[in-house]
């Protein structure tokens, strides 16, 4: 008896490589690792120099996205046992943007003896955020001009895009910024070394790079108002490869990295997708009104719905962005499971952590089991989840966390269970964006690793937005949207599907659990609420500079 076939999902996040293979007709994980990126997030120094970086610099090592994806690849089949001739697709999902300069050949620029020590020669990480002068100035640009692709994303864009990135290297290091042949999103460079055919995504593109498939890249007139240099990354350095929409395969594996991964040679690789959204097939997500909220170190809420409709604070609205036949919303928060990783690191004091080592608990799950035993509003706190900036709606990287009402008398639990309510609010001040631009929530699906492990923070989301909450089956669901694209690419014949949603249906699981919202907890949490908008209104709108102030004084 033949065995049934396998996709791979190749997903990468801001601190690891994953790697799962999936039975495409049970969706069965057969085996699965995942692998520290060696260098992991460089925001200090350059590796192997003295070159020391700015404030608000997050680079990678484009090395460590093969080494260490090879490695993730070669554990999860030994992992599961699995034969290399029954994988017939492989599905990327990366972080975005997270864009790297490169020479035509796919070669990336830092890999150069010359260009080693010039940061901008770098892969900048989706949460670079050095590059928030340039968006600056692309904003007033664009506002000047009355730009109206500017309404996709909510009226401003941030350090997070594609162009500010670029921008960043025309206006501080020309030597490398006339080096690059190619500026290309990682996940579509990964693409690119896998099949040796250059293609841009449709998910990539028109949620970080400013690209509508009816109108393209803004004006050159625009780029040139912003920069001379700047309408050259649109003629020339993004101009190669054609745009591909996640699930379509960019080619086959080369013999050379089927060889090196142990797969078939000729397999289909899909075209990638953000790693956030490959959580909404992952999480069985295929149809409008359903938002997959994507907990992790940051979040991503995102949303599909038949029609196009522009909002303030929405990050993207791309046509066929995450699953053709809809438009893909997207929102998110910049800062989610790295503000409990802040507390926990930095904040929590040493006898909490004697207490979690006495109990043979870690610190997180000890002040979440304190924190479990609070009413809502007994903590008297109320904090703003601005830790890395905000997304949605002020998309204001220059933004910082808040809390009110600590006194002598706060515990460490208090202000832990603040830090999980004020994602909380952030998340309903979301769902609102979407909703004064008509895009309904009618049902919340959560998946990533926070709700997975932290039954607290998704009652506590039911509780705040009022909505019952569903739990994806998958613990990876990113992951897994990475499968489910590449059996999407490989297409029946090869055995897997011919639509994302086909695959979805017959891939991913009934959801793990469903939390109901408790109407007394919400009574009090809409209360709360009201003066977390008050607080996010004030700091948000340019009403008190002080956060502003005290960043720029770094």
């Amino acid at each position: 008896m033949k065995a049934s076939p396998v996709a791979l999902g190749l997903d990468y996040g801001t601190e690891s490589v994953r790697a799962i293979f999936v039975e495409t007709q049970t969706g069965r994980t057969l085996g699965e690792a995942v692998v520290p990126y060696r260098h992991g997030v460089i925001t200090d120094a350059l590796p192997g120099t003295n070159v020391k970086l700015g404030h608000d610099w997050a680079l990678q090592d484009s090395n460590d996205y093969v080494k260490d994806m090879t490695r993730a690849v070669k554990t999860a089949m030994k992992a599961g046992r699995i034969a290399g001739e029954r994988v017939c697709g492989i599905g990327i999902s990366f972080t975005a943007c997270t864009m790297l300069p490169a020479k035509a050949d796919g070669t990336p620029l830092a890999w150069q003896k010359d260009f080693a020590r010039h940061p901008n020669a770098w892969c900048k990480l989706w949460k670079h955020h050095a590059a928030q002068p340039q968006a600056d100035k692309m904003n007033v640009v664009a506002n000047r001009r009355s730009e109206k692709w500017l309404a996709r994303y909510g009226g401003i864009i941030s350090s997070e895009w594609f162009f500010p990135k670029a921008l960043q290297a025309i206006e501080e290091d020309p030597r490398v910024w006339k080096a690059a042949d190619v500026y290309i999103e990682a996940g579509e460079w990964l693409a690119w070394q896998l099949t040796g055919r250059l293609a841009r995504s449709t998910c990539h593109g028109g949620y970080k790079q400013c690209w509508h498939k009816r109108e393209g890249y803004p004006s050159a007139a625009y780029l040139r108002a912003v920069h001379p240099e700047l309408p050259k990354l649109v003629t020339e350095k993004l101009a190669a490869g054609p745009r591909l929409a996640p699930g379509e395969p960019v080619g086959g594996l080369t013999a050379a990295w089927a060889k090196r991964l142990g797969l078939p040679a000729g397999i289909a690789v899909s075209s990638s997708i953000i790693d956030a959204h490959s959580g909404v097939p992952g999480a069985g997500v295929a149809s409008d009104g359903v938002m997959a909220i994507v907990m992790g170190t940051s979040s991503c809420h995102m949303l599909m719905d038949k029609k196009e409709k522009l909002a303030k604070g929405i990050s993207g609205v791309v046509g066929d962005g995450i699953l053709p036949g809809f438009y893909g919303y997207e929102a998110g928060q910049v800062a989610v499971g790295d503000i409990f990783a802040w507390y926990v690191n930095q904040c929590a004091p040493a006898s909490v952590a004697a207490e979690a080592k006495r109990r043979g608990k870690s610190v997180h799950e000890l002040l979440t089991e304190q924190a479990a035993k609070l009413r809502p509003g007994e903590n008297r706190l109320l904090a703003l989840d601005w830790w890395n900036g905000n997304r949605t709606p002020f998309v204001d990287a220059n933004l910082s966390g808040l809390m009110v009402g600590l006194n002598l008398g706060t515990t460490p639990a208090q202000i832990y269970r603040a830090l999980l309510e004020a994602t909380a609010f952030g998340t309903l001040r979301v769902i609102e964006a979407f909703e004064a631009a008509r895009v309904q929530t009618k049902s919340i699906v959560a998946c990533g690793g926070i709700a997975q492990k932290n039954p607290l923070i998704v009652q506590i989301y039911a509780d705040v937005t009022g909505r019952p909450i569903d739990v994806a089956s998958s613990p990876n669901a990113s992951s897994l949207g990475a499968a489910i694209l590449g059996a999407v690419a490989a297409g029946k014949a090869a055995g897997g599907y011919d639509s994302a949603a086909q695959a979805a249906r017959k891939m991913v699981a009934k959801p793990k659990a469903r939390y109901r919202p408790n109407a007394a907890a919400h009574k009090v949490y809409k209360a709360m609420y009201a003066d977390y908008r008050r607080l996010s209104e004030h700091f948000g709108r340019y009403k008190d500079p002080v956060m502003r102030n005290l960043r720029s004084l770094a």
